[in-house]
């Protein structure tokens, strides 16, 4: 992708200077940990991995890049067995299927996939014609411009998905699915940069949009306002907003997609209304936190950061891209995150993550299992709980 492989010095305004780190490391592995068992699905190279109970068995399948991949009962034997939906346009090292998202477009019952690519610009979804092999036909949505990756989120409130794309330098628009076949785009901001989240800023109940030069306030009836309040750098995909601390003020959780760091901006509020963010460190020692995810993998009943290093962004081309490979999940304590390690050590040994990854309860465990696609294959990760 020839998104600029210079990283931008973090310039905000109105933010403090930064914080001193709030990450604790866990090198003991105490017993509490999550233990998973990893288990290699295919060394296909696609960055992206969804779920779709394809056959309709009652299990959830994997569908990535060109196949889809079958739940079967036993684990050992789990998604060995494929089937091809697809002939995913390939640029040198990517394919051109950066998100996979589960949609009914066309209304039938079926889950289809929606995706985009950064070399052809184009969204588009793929048209589920069931577990038969035959191959899924492709419908194009819009020429958006180049995709970064793609995300779904209720924008409107209204229980039904739309669909965003991340696409640099390009007007921020998403896609409502209107009725079956039919999308409408709704624009939203004249240009977006390399990141992208959305969630309730300022606590009015409408959700907003974060993109890396400030976030883009929900006025209602599909109008849009740009509070240019920070400078996220090369955000990851999500930017996670929540409420960290309590204190009834959501903050947000920023990885680096083409940098290293990974960081939390914490919200504040002066009593002339002015809002102001800080700047604590979760991460510095990894790169490339391009995606995660913000969901209870422990059982805790608490929401943990699920999120490790892209495996060879940019072809190698972004900074740290020679170090160790590593997936990890984050605890927070109402203070501090605490860093629980995964998977890490050189490619082939660790496991980095793609584009787009899943969590899922796979074998009705009650617990979310990782699915983690990229170039360096296709795993998943079973949660075997607190052992």
């Amino acid at each position: 992708m020839k998104i600029a492989r210079s990283i931008s010095v973090l310039s905000l305004v109105g933010v403090s200077l930064l914080t001193a780190s709030t990450t604790k490391v866990n090198p003991s592995r105490a017993l509490r940990d999550v233990k998973f068992a990893r288990h290699f699905v295919a060394a296909e190279s696609f960055e992206s991995v969804g779920i779709i109970d394809v056959n309709k068995d009652g299990k959830p399948d994997l569908v990535s890049g060109d196949f889809w991949y079958e739940n079967a009962d036993e684990r050992k034997n789990s998604f060995r067995r494929r089937k091809l939906i697809g002939d995913q346009k390939r640029f040198e090292e990517y394919y051109d299927d950066f998100s996979t998202i589960p949609l009914d477009v066309d209304g039938d019952g079926d889950q289809d996939v929606v995706t985009g690519g950064w070399f052809g610009g184009m969204l588009r979804w793929l048209e589920n014609t069931g577990p038969t092999g035959k191959t899924w036909p492709v419908h194009d949505i819009a020429d958006v411009g180049n995709v970064e990756t793609t995300r779904a989120w209720d924008i409107d409130g209204d229980g039904k998905v739309e669909i965003v794309p991340n696409n640099p330098n390009k007007p921020l628009k998403y896609f409502t699915l209107d009725k079956p076949n039919t999308f409408r785009q709704i624009p939203v901001a004249p240009t977006q940069g390399h990141g992208l989240g959305f969630g309730d800023i300022n606590g009015d109940g409408k959700g907003d949009f974060i993109i890396p030069k400030g976030w883009v306030e929900n006025m209602g009836n599909e109008q849009w306002k740009l509070h240019e309040e920070f400078d996220l750098g090369t955000a990851s995909i999500p930017i996670i907003v929540t409420d960290l601390n309590a204190d009834k003020l959501a903050d947000l959780i920023v990885g680096q997609g083409h940098g290293y760091g990974l960081h939390w901006y914490e919200q504040k509020k002066g009593s002339d209304g002015k809002r102001t963010w800080i700047k604590h460190i979760i991460d510095e020692k990894n790169s490339q936190y391009h995606c995660m995810e913000w969901a209870d993998i422990d059982g805790d009943n608490r929401p943990d950061l699920i999120t490790g290093k892209r495996f060879r962004a940019h072809n190698d081309g972004d900074p740290g891209c020679y170090d160790e490979v590593g997936l990890y999940y984050f605890t927070w304590d109402g203070k501090a995150f605490t860093k629980h390690t995964i998977s890490y050590g050189p490619a082939g040994v660790g496991k980095g993550t793609g584009l787009y990854f899943a969590l899922h309860d796979l074998r009705g465990t009650g617990r979310k299992d990782i699915i983690v696609a990229g170039k360096d294959g296709l795993t998943v990760f079973f949660n075997d709980g607190n052992q």
